[in-house]
C-alpha cells in the first residue's frame, strides 16, 4: 500500500503547469489536460488554495493560479495539504503482547519507543527532510529538462486557448440569454 495516493499525484502535475503559466486555470482545464478525473481535482485544489499554495478567483478569468513563488512550495507543503499529515508507520505495540508476560508485560518490555518504530520514525523524518527540501521549482525544472521545448510551447498555447475560449463562449452564452 502507498503512503501517498492518487492525490498527491494529481495535485503535484497540477501544479507544475501553474509554475509557467501565471494566469488562472481552471480546475477542469488542469484535470482535462492531464486526463484525470475533474470532480476530484476540483476537490483537491481547495485544499491547497487553504493552505496558500494555490489563490482562486472568480468570475471570465478565473481559476487557480500559484499563490506564492514555486522556489518557497516545497513538495512537502503540497503532501501536507493533499493529504493531510501522515505516519510512516503505526505502532500496533506487539511487543507487550508476548504470550510469556501472561498479559502483564514487563516495564523493560514496553519502556520507551521500540527500535523498529524507532526506525520507522528516523526513516519518516529523512522522507519529510527530502520533501521539504524539494521545491514546485525543482520538479518543474526537472520536467522542463526532459520535455522538449516544443511540447512545453503546445502545452501553454492548449492552456490560452481554453482559457480564452472559456471566456468567449461564457460571453455568448450570456448574450444570448439578454436577447432571449
Amino acid at each position: 500500500m502507498a503512503l501517498y495516493g492518487a492525490s498527491t499525484e494529481y495535485v503535484l502535475h497540477s501544479l507544475l503547469w501553474l509554475v509557467e503559466h501565471p494566469e488562472p486555470v481552471s480546475s477542469l482545464d488542469l484535470a482535462e489536460l492531464q486526463d484525470i478525473p475533474a470532480a476530484f481535482i476540483a476537490k483537491q485544489l481547495p485544499k491547497l488554495e487553504k493552505a496558500g499554495i494555490l489563490a482562486a478567483s472568480e468570475g471570465l478569468r478565473g481559476g487557480y493560479r500559484l499563490g506564492r513563488p514555486p522556489t518557497q512550495i516545497s513538495v512537502l507543503d503540497v503532501v501536507d495539504a493533499a493529504e493531510g499529515r501522515k505516519s510512516l508507520f503505526n505502532c500496533q505495540e506487539i511487543r507487550g503482547r508476548c504470550v510469556l508476560f501472561d498479559d502483564a508485560p514487563p516495564q523493560w518490555a514496553t519502556k520507551g519507543v521500540c527500535s523498529i518504530h524507532a526506525a520507522m520514525l528516523r526513516a519518516e523524518q529523512t522522507m519529510r527532510e527530502e520533501l521539504a527540501r524539494t521545491s514546485l521549482a525543482d520538479l518543474a525544472g526537472s520536467m522542463r529538462n526532459k520535455a522538449p521545448p516544443a511540447f512545453l510551447g503546445q502545452a501553454q498555447g492548449w492552456l490560452e486557448n481554453r482559457s480564452q475560449t472559456r471566456r468567449t463562449s461564457k460571453v455568448r452564452q450570456r448574450r444570448s440569454a439578454d436577447t432571449d
